[in-house]
């Protein structure tokens, strides 16, 4: 049982500051202060978000104007995967937000039934028939809809948006400009020791010989996660298994012609024994190449990336100085923790736990951890049942997210190196509990665990359609047709594909009517 008063964030960086700037805002009463190493580099590789950060700087009342200018940031209104499914196949993307509402006279498998009597059509035809910013997206055009054109047809910016961002200079905004105005205290110091009692961390000592005690630690020291892992020796559950990539390789891109290239996604391009992620970035580029160093070293990775950021998978090429650019090792632990709070420690962060980089998750797991912890700290005091039910509730959103990535690599057919051949050799029967009679698009669709912010029916759909993942074969959609007596299904997908075209044709004209990203911002935001 804690009575918590006092609350000691251990770590800087985005997950120390962005669980200050949470408890400082929704938690006033409680006294709370940050230790933070001068002498500990933070990862900073995590530039790019997910739409639900928007409710949690709702929930902060930090607007856009507030802070994009502060940390390098930009927009991103999508995913785009390319040569995910095979080698040379192409992209398709995973918009943000809800997909149209249009009417559909054969119902939510309307495209799976064109898809089916039309197999040769691309995947990407996908989002184009239902997420009216796609067109913005493939035009590197940008609009906030202020009139409603696009309202009517599922387009609501604040929920079809996130941001590119500087992970490092979001975590001093979050220091300098939110929390310490109210209230935070901060101290630059090494946690040199921890003593442990039976209640978890009684004290932490610092380089200079301070002790400090709290009622409650967060322990965002990253990787090394020094309090939950090393102090109290929690168990880390690895998902080696099925997410193998473990090592990336970072660099930072100047632009070359920064209106065509600043685009509002982050793409994702699959390569030989891995993928590489491009994130732009208001200045620059943020890029990466994500492997598992099972099937090659970190040299051969390194000489792989730079070849890759010479070739045409660039958004503009040319003979980049690539030799010129600053390269960042990391070493990734693919997994989480058994139990992310423990007595009196709360891991956050990468401290906690960390599904490999595809989707954007890092940021993600932070302020939604954060957000269902609240809803345990607002009581009068934390009990073990509390405790217990966090542990569960974040545990089974972790898994969900690790699954929904899981299926990226899943979905592929991809044969041309070992690498991509060994996906296909691993079992899912661990995880068939994920599935729902067979087909992929089940038990994730339908997921929700008390309050934490993970409905993939969107996501789902778009990466299993933008992968061929059909869900409906040609018995099923007789079955379909005989028992509904759909004699007309024919027809009814002529009409479908008119009221598509319409579509298309109003989102296409939006599209050109609206300024490109680079303009938008310049005029908006960087003015």
């Amino acid at each position: 049982m804690l009575k918590v008063d006092e609350i000691v964030i251990v770590g800087g960086g985005s997950a120390g500051w962005m669980s200050a700037a949470t408890y400082c805002k929704l938690l006033p009463n409680k006294k709370i202060t940050v230790i933070e190493s001068a002498d500990v580099p933070t990862v900073s590789v995590g530039e790019s978000t997910l739409a639900f950060i928007k409710s949690w700087l709702f929930l902060l009342g930090i607007e856009d104007e507030d802070f994009m200018r502060e940390v390098d940031a930009s927009y991103k209104l999508s995913i785009k995967f390319t040569d995910f499914y095979e080698k040379d196949y192409g992209s398709f993307h995973y918009p943000f937000g809800e997909p149209s509402r249009i009417i559909c006279p054969l119902g939510e498998e309307a495209w799976s039934i064109k898809k089916l009597l039309n197999p040769d059509l691309h995947s990407s035809d996908y989002c184009r028939s239902y997420f009216p910013q796609t067109y913005m997206v493939e035009d590197n055009k940008i609009n906030k809809d202020p009139d409603g054109i696009l309202f009517d047809h599922g387009y609501v910016f604040e929920r079809a948006s996130a941001f590119h961002f500087d992970a490092a200079k979001f975590g001093i905004y979050l220091r300098d400009k939110y929390c310490k105005p109210r209230g935070v205290k901060h101290i630059v110091g090494t946690v040199k020791s921890v003593t442990t009692n039976e209640d978890g961390v009684e004290k932490l000592i610092l380089d200079d010989g301070t002790e400090i005690k709290a009622d409650l630690y967060i322990d965002c020291t990253g990787f090394s996660s020094q309090l939950l892992a090393k102090a109290l020796n929690e168990p880390f559950v690895s998902y080696s298994d099925r997410l193998v990539n473990n090592k990336a390789w970072a660099t930072k891109v100047p632009y070359i012609n920064k209106e065509k290239e600043l685009e509002p996604y982050t793409n994702s391009t699959a390569i030989n024994n891995g993928w590489v992620w491009n994130i732009p970035l208001w200045s620059r580029i943020g890029t990466g190449y994500v492997y598992s160093d099972k099937y090659i070293s970190k040299e051969d990775a390194l000489k792989e990336f730079k070849e890759y950021l010479k070739s045409d998978k660039m958004t503009v090429q040319y003979d980049r100085d690539v030799e010129s650019f600053e390269y960042k090792d990391i070493t990734m632990r693919v997994g989480i923790h058994e139990r992310i709070w423990v007595k009196n420690v709360l891991a956050i962060g990468l401290s906690a736990g960390f599904i490999e980089p595809l989707e954007s998750n890092g940021l993600y797991t932070v302020h939604e951890f954060l957000i269902r912890s609240l809803q345990v700290l607002d009581r009068k005091i934390v009990t073990q049942c509390d405790i217990d039910l966090f542990n569960y509730v974040a545990r089974a959103a972790f898994d969900a997210f690790a699954t929904f990535v899981y299926c990226h690599y899943l979905l592929s057919v991809r044969t041309d190196t070992e690498y991509w051949r060994d996906v296909h050799k691993r079992s899912i029967s661990e995880y068939i509990d994920f599935l729902d009679d067979g087909n992929i698009f089940g038990k994730l669709i339908k997921s929700k665990v008390l309050g934490m912010n993970y409905d993939f029916a969107p996501g789902i759909s778009c990466i299993a359609n933008g992968l061929n993942y059909n869900p409906m074969t040609i018995s099923q959609l007789l079955q379909e047709v005989h028992s509904l007596r759909l004699t007309n299904y024919k027809s009814g997908l002529e009409e479908q594909e008119k009221i598509w075209e319409q579509f298309k044709m109003m989102c296409k004209e939006f599209s050109d009517s609206s300024p490109t990203l680079y303009q938008y911002l310049k005029q908006n935001i960087y003015s």
